[in-house]
């Protein structure tokens, strides 16, 4: 752990458990790939429980000194607030960090099921926040989606993806936001706790961002162009295949055969082999990713995909 954070690296906020070790350091490593060398990060990685000093030497090492590395164990932090089974309580650690991070004033919050293809220290500079609270990415809405998104009184089309936030600290710790935020989290049943929360109370005070900056899953799938055109235009839609960060909002690739499955490995596999050889992903998966790396593979395994979804 580093004791000193270094002001002048871009904050970068990341909450993961040991077991998500290998998609962290892999998000880590796509993250420094796709920034200028002269790009600092402050990384501070929010924990349900210490993480065993092996890895974090790991994650330090990856980054040389391009990185400062904080760990903050926020266990027993949220013991009033609803949490899905599908979740982990980390993933609303995004909710108290105007208060768990006082010194900032913005931070860049992202999911670590993220592989980077745009340089986010040149976006964390150039951004400005001026009254609002948020810069993030709005989903392009689905028709099954828009009943549940005006339930929580929100504008479909306007409802943001909370995998990739610009959060404006000093204004939330301003307007006591921490606090509402978990009051609103304590009401059962929202389909995505965190991210519902946000959407309600941040509502009218978000910069909207491009959609490469966060691409989720639906971004990706021609099926649903249609509906990202009614958010978006074509250029959007190009960016987000030639470079999109992908957020891998479905199956993980390392779990699964997904959108985007090459993009994660091809970033895995530049990690070094210290790191992989903590064997957190699928053994299946890793075959299988390597048989998609070769020309013959990759043209089996897309006209086999490519008819499901025609057939689905």
């Amino acid at each position: 752990m580093s004791d000193y954070i270094r002001k002048e690296g871009v904050p970068i906020v990341l909450a993961f458990t040991p077991s998500y070790f290998i998609p962290a350091a892999t998000f880590l490593n796509s993250l420094l790939e796709n920034s200028d060398l002269s790009d600092c990060y402050d990384l501070i990685c929010l924990l349900t429980e210490d993480l065993p000093e092996v890895m974090k030497r790991e994650l330090e090492c990856l980054g040389g000194e391009r990185i400062a590395v904080t760990y903050m164990n926020l266990d027993g932090y949220l013991k009033e607030i609803y949490i899905d089974d599908r979740y982990t309580v980390a993933a609303s650690f995004r909710l108290i960090l105007p208060d768990v991070l006082p010194g900032y004033d913005k931070v860049l919050y992202m999911d670590c099921d993220i592989i980077v293809r745009n340089n986010m220290a040149e976006l964390y500079r150039s951004s400005d926040m001026g009254d609002r609270y948020l810069a993030a990415v709005h989903e392009a809405t689905l028709d099954f989606q828009e009943k549940n998104i005006k339930d929580l009184g929100c504008e479909p089309g306007y409802y943001f993806n909370s995998g990739v936030l610009l959060m404006n600290l000093t204004l939330m710790r301003k307007n006591n936001m921490t606090e509402k935020f978990l009051e609103a989290a304590q009401i059962e049943g929202l389909e995505f706790p965190d991210q519902d929360v946000l959407n309600q109370l941040c509502k009218g005070n978000v910069l909207a961002l491009a959609p490469h900056y966060n691409s989720i899953r639906t971004f990706y799938l021609p099926k649903y162009k249609a509906d990202f055109l009614k958010r978006y235009n074509e250029a959007d839609w190009d960016a987000v295949q030639k470079h999109g960060n992908v957020h891998y909002t479905g199956s993980k690739p390392w779990n699964s055969f997904t959108v985007e499955f090459d993009v994660w490995w091809e970033s895995y596999f530049n990690l070094p082999k210290s790191i992989r050889s903590y064997g957190q992903i699928s053994k299946k998966m890793l075959i299988f990713s390597k048989m998609y790396k070769t020309n013959m593979g990759k043209r089996l395994i897309d006209m086999l995909r490519n008819l499901y979804r025609k057939i689905k």
